[in-house]
Order: structure tokens, then C-alpha cells, then sequence
């Protein structure tokens, strides 16, 4: 059997090397101040090798950006920052999207810029405690509500960090509709009480999410736009409901005019729901775009995902941390290096660019 993960791929109008996608992950190299630093250009051009990076989250807004050391899209800065990146995957072959993150009600002052604040579409606050450099561990704020026209000014900040990325050289952003940030906060019903049109429907759910897509790709083309969805998800307080499926087949299925692909995140492997088949099955008669599928895959199911046409591409994760050239690794069967947990989140190069390649193991 060929391996189909290895031959060439499309997204869009763009030609990927390999079927293999670098999932987003957050890395906290950034400095305190929000920008893109040295280190983070080796990172990425040191993983090119994949047919697609995804950037870690990157704030659209100030008000977006809740976590310690998360880079930023919207200061001259930070786009001059990210095209040292851009260009030194670019300088590999690579093709780098940007995932554009607004934090919402997950996030904390102490870890924002000057005037940030959290805010969400409802004053609920998520349960447990957030990580900040300077005060440490803090209880999750209740967020500020967001009123109509700051929901409408927040999609004007996603196109904005949109056209910066383009700016800055990235082939395209992914908005990031996943794990329990602000647009998906909008899709579910548990942190979404609102009553005006952002909330109380299916449609209504939906709304805020298809508002950025559709805006984004009228601004930078729809080749250039995915979208990240986790069903399923229940990070940062958002427990699952099967009531929220029809809330994702709509939205899938309105999504066809605006987005290139549908990445979809399964977090089973780190104890979250099994996202059940037949929601993937259902997004995908859904949507007609690329289907990027995630979440704990090893080579072999991948190969299978693929060979099957479940989906069109697969992200890897936490192996692409520990393995700069994981995809040589896998195509030749090598060991892959394993990560250190403890690294993870920390800032420097410890961790981030000193796990050796095979080239330099055999060396």
C-alpha cells in the first residue's frame, strides 16, 4: 500500500509536501510584552519539513491575549516579529497559517497588556485558576459581557490580525473556534446566555464564528482561511453536551463559502470525550472543503484515516515538540525523542529548539 501521507498535497491554491500538518500548540516563548522573539523563527523553520504548520494561538486584540507569553498579531512589532518566522520557514520549503486566538473569559490583567480586559459573551466565569508570571496561580475572573457592538468591533479585530498575517508573510490563518476560547464560548449554550442575536439558536450560536469567517475571507480569500473546532471539547469548563451537535452540523455546513478547511480536534488521549464518528461524519457530508482531523494519531492510523478518506489531512501535536523532523523520523521509522512535560509552557530554549535531530543523534 502507498503511503498516501507522504505524497504531495493541496490546500486550496497551495501545494503542501506532505499530507502531515503541524497542530497549534501553545509554547509561552514570547516575551512578557507579547512579542515574537529569536527563538520562536528557529522553532517553526526547524519543524518546515511538515506539509503545514500551524502557528501556536496568537492574539487578535489585546483584549485577546489572556494567557503569560503569548505572542500577539496587532502591533508593528509583532507583525515585523512573525516575518522573521514566516521567512525562515518559507527560506524550508514550509507553509506556515497563523492561529488566530482571542482568549475571551479564559485569561487574567496581570498576563494582559496596558487596557486589555476579559471579556466574553456572557459573565460567566470559568471554574478553576489561571497561571500568571507575576502573582502565579489566580482564580479565573468573571469576564466582562460583551455588548452588541463589541461583539461586532471583535470581528473587525480578527480581520485586522487576518490582514496583518498577510502582512507578515503567513500563507493563511486558522481562526481558532476550539477548546473553550471566545468564539467557541459564542457556539456553546454554557457560556453563551445572551438574548440579542449572538445567542439563544442554533443560528444565533453560530453567528459570531461565521461572522469572522466570512469577513476574514472577503478581506484575505477564502484559499487563506480554516477554522478550528473541537465538538467534543470540554478544556477550559465547557462540558459537553449531544444538544450541541446540531449547533456544529449547521455551522459546518454554513462554513463551505468562507473556509479552505475544518480542522477538528479530538482530545480522547488527554481525557476528553471520544469525539464520536458520526460527527465527523456528519461535518464532513457537510462541509466540502479540506477535513483536517487531530488528536493523538500515530502513523499507522493516520495512513489508515487517510487511505479511507475520512479526512484530507492529518495534525500531529505533541511529537512535532520533541522532533523537530518528525517527518523524516516517521517516513524512515526512527525513534522519535520524547518530550519533556516539564518544558512544556516555560520560557527560553530549553525544551523548544534543543531536541536533537536524527542527523545530529547520529553525529
Amino acid at each position: 500500500m502507498s503511503q498516501t501521507i507522504f505524497s504531495p498535497a493541496r490546500l486550496g491554491n497551495i501545494s503542501l509536501s506532505n499530507h502531515l500538518v503541524m497542530a497549534p500548540m501553545t509554547r509561552n516563548r514570547a516575551t512578557a510584552g507579547h512579542d515574537v522573539t529569536d527563538i520562536m523563527a528557529t522553532y517553526y523553520a526547524q519543524r518546515a519539513s511538515a506539509g503545514l504548520l500551524i502557528t501556536e494561538g496568537v492574539a487578535p486584540s489585546p483584549n485577546g491575549n489572556g494567557y503569560a507569553r503569548v505572542p500577539g498579531l496587532y502591533t508593528p512589532e509583532q507583525v515585523a516579529g512573525w516575518k522573521n518566522v514566516t521567512d525562515a520557514v518559507h527560506a524550508k520549503g514550509g507553509k506556515i497559517f497563523a492561529q488566530l486566538m482571542h482568549t475571551g473569559r479564559i485569561g487574567h490583567p496581570a498576563n494582559m497588556h496596558a487596557g486589555g480586559k476579559v471579556v466574553a459573551p456572557s459573565a460567566i466565569a470559568a471554574a478553576g485558576d489561571i497561571y500568571t508570571d507575576t502573582e502565579g496561580m489566580q482564580p479565573q475572573p468573571t469576564p466582562e459581557a460583551m455588548t452588541t457592538e463589541q461583539v461586532q468591533a471583535t470581528v473587525a479585530e480578527f480581520v485586522q490580525a487576518a490582514q496583518n498575517a498577510v502582512e507578515a508573510g503567513f500563507d493563511g490563518v486558522e481562526i481558532h473556534a476550539a477548546n473553550g476560547y471566545l468564539v467557541e464560548q459564542f457556539i456553546r449554550p454554557t457560556s453563551n446566555t445572551r438574548t440579542d442575536q449572538y445567542g439563544g439558536s442554533t443560528e444565533n450560536f453560530a453567528r459570531f464564528a461565521l461572522e469572522i469567517a466570512q469577513a476574514t475571507a472577503e478581506k484575505i480569500g477564502r484559499d487563506k482561511v480554516g477554522i478550528r473546532l473541537s465538538p467534543y471539547g470540554v478544556f477550559n469548563d465547557m462540558p459537553y453536551s449531544a444538544d450541541f451537535d446540531v449547533i456544529y452540523a449547521y455551522l459546518a455546513e454554513q462554513l463551505n463559502p468562507f473556509v479552505t478547511y475544518i480542522h477538528l480536534v479530538d482530545h480522547a488521549s488527554m481525557g476528553a470525550p471520544a469525539v464520536d464518528q458520526s460527527i465527523v461524519d456528519t461535518i464532513r457530508a457537510a462541509y466540502t472543503g479540506t477535513l483536517i482531523l487531530s488528536g493523538g494519531y500515530d502513523l499507522a492510523r493516520a495512513e489508515a484515516t487517510l487511505q479511507a478518506g475520512k479526512a484530507d489531512l492529518i495534525a500531529f501535536g505533541r511529537p512535532f515538540i520533541a522532533n523537530p523532523d518528525l517527518v523524516d523520523r516517521l517516513k524512515t521509522g526512527a525513534a522519535l525523542n520524547q518530550p519533556d512535560f516539564g518544558t512544556f509552557y516555560t520560557p527560553g530554549s530549553k525544551g523548544y529548539i534543543d531536541y536533537p535531530s536524527l542527523e545530529e543523534v547520529e553525529a
